[in-house]
C-alpha cells in the first residue's frame, strides 16, 4: 500500500465512523478566535492509531480500547492523559517500563494558530518532550475533534521511525 493509500485509507476509515459523516457534521471551525473558545473543556478518547511513514501501515499502538482526556483551561493551560487498552498494575521493573509504552501524558501551556494547537510542555511522560512545542493540527466538528501530530519519532512506539498519530476525541459530558 502507497503512503497516499494509507492515508486516504485513514481519512475514509475516520470519515466512515458512526454518527461522524459528512451529512452529520456541523461546519469545522474557521478562525482562531472560534477554535480558541470551542476547544476550551474536557475531552475524551474515542480512537488513537499511527500511521507509520515508511509502510503507510497503521497501527493500534494504544490497543484496541484506549482511554483518556485532554483538558484545555480558557487562561491557556492543557492537561493530556491518554493510555493503552488493558494496563495492569505493574509487579516488576519490567513491567513498569512496558506501562511506559502504552501512555503519553503532558502538560503545559497551549496557543492556538491557524488550525493547530501548539503546547509549550512543562512536564511530560518522556523527559525529552519538557521545554519543547508540540504542534497538533485539529478539526472541530460539533463535539468531535480530530488531530493529527506531524510526523515525528515518539520515544514509546515504531521502533525509532517516523509515524504521527490520529486521534479522535469527544467532548466528555
Amino acid at each position: 500500500m502507497t503512503k497516499f493509500s494509507a492515508t486516504l485509507a485513514a481519512a475514509l476509515l475516520m470519515a466512515a465512523s458512526p454518527g461522524i459523516g459528512a451529512e452529520n457534521q456541523p461546519p469545522a471551525h474557521t478562525d482562531e478566535g472560534d477554535l480558541a473558545e470551542k476547544i476550551v473543556g474536557t475531552w475524551e478518547l474515542v480512537s488513537y492509531k499511527v500511521e507509520d511513514k515508511e509502510t503507510g501501515a497503521l497501527i493500534d499502538a494504544m490497543g484496541s480500547a484506549p482511554r483518556g482526556r485532554v483538558i484545555f483551561t480558557q487562561d491557556g493551560w492543557v492537561a493530556f492523559n491518554l493510555e493503552g487498552t488493558d494496563r495492569r498494575p505493574a509487579e516488576t521493573d519490567a513491567d513498569r517500563a512496558a506501562l511506559m509504552k502504552t501512555l503519553v501524558a503532558y502538560i503545559g501551556r497551549y496557543r492556538i494558530e491557524g488550525d493547530q494547537w501548539i503546547t509549550h510542555v512543562q512536564t511530560a511522560w518522556a523527559p525529552e518532550w519538557v521545554n519543547t512545542e508540540q504542534r497538533r493540527s485539529i478539526t472541530l466538528h460539533g463535539d468531535e475533534a480530530d488531530v493529527m501530530t506531524p510526523w515525528r519519532i515518539m520515544p514509546n512506539w515504531d521502533a525509532g521511525r517516523l509515524s504521527r498519530s490520529i486521534i479522535r476525541f469527544r467532548r466528555a459530558r
